[in-house]
């Protein structure tokens, strides 16, 4: 069939063109909000763009190179706690990851296991609310030069 025949347009990878919709915001369930985003803003130097008891919004710095292409984090109020490992996770990609790491805990994260191998080369922690994430290693010059 065509797509004259079904009445459907033909799909975006196939035109060219972009697909009307895009990437807002990561979401996170939390007890807490307000206290996890603290933690989040620290992590990332992001900006706090909207603030309630059940909502927080957290941005990339005006005019940085990630406004307006990073997608938010917005952290939710829930009433349960999470129940296991996280089926989604952000992957942080330092300049130096052993100060990284040091700097991430100072600030009330903690080392998890995710069932990671000894000879990983990242870092797995886990935020104030227990959500894990990524601290990756540092790329050497020849992959920031590529």
């Amino acid at each position: 069939m065509t797509t004259e025949q079904t009445g459907q347009t033909e799909p975006s990878a196939m035109t060219g063109t972009a697909p009307g919709i895009r990437w807002q915001c990561v979401c996170v369930d939390s007890t807490a909000p307000r206290a996890v985003a603290d933690f989040w803003e620290q992590a990332l130097g992001w900006r706090r763009t909207y603030d309630t008891d059940d909502e927080v919004v957290l941005e990339p710095p005006a005019v940085s190179p990630e406004d307006g292409v990073s997608p938010d984090l917005l952290f939710g109020r829930v009433p349960e706690t999470k129940p296991g490992k996280n089926r989604l996770h952000l992957d942080l990609r330092p300049v130096d990851q052993d100060a990284e790491v040091a700097r991430l805990e100072a600030l009330g994260a903690a080392h998890t296991d995710v069932g990671q191998d000894d000879n990983a080369t990242w870092v797995v922690l886990a935020d104030p609310d227990g959500n894990e994430f990524c601290v990756l290693r540092a790329l050497t010059p020849d992959e920031l030069a590529e």
